[in-house]
């Protein structure tokens, strides 16, 4: 899965988490472009994502989150190469 794969998988996520198809994400998207992103929401968003790819995160991976764009590289260096 390359950066562009994962990007529209996670815009899913994001649209079902908010209920919102309007929601487009780019790697420079933060929480302050998409209304009631706060940190409950990002437990809610880091569960989903984590159920999808089974991954499980760690506080250290996720405290440098700032964009988008980070959560993307983080979850490509997390996932088992194929």
């Amino acid at each position: 899965m390359n950066a562009e794969q994962l990007l529209k998988e996670l815009e899913q996520i994001f649209r079902d988490n908010f209920d919102d198809d309007s929601i487009v994400l780019t790697r420079q998207t933060t929480s302050e472009d998409i209304e009631d992103w706060d940190s409950l929401e990002q437990i809610n968003l880091l569960t989903a994502i984590g159920k999808k790819y089974g991954l499980r995160f760690q506080i250290r991976d996720i405290s440098g989150l700032e964009t988008v764009g980070d959560m993307v590289d983080l979850i490509l260096r997390m996932l088992p190469e194929k």
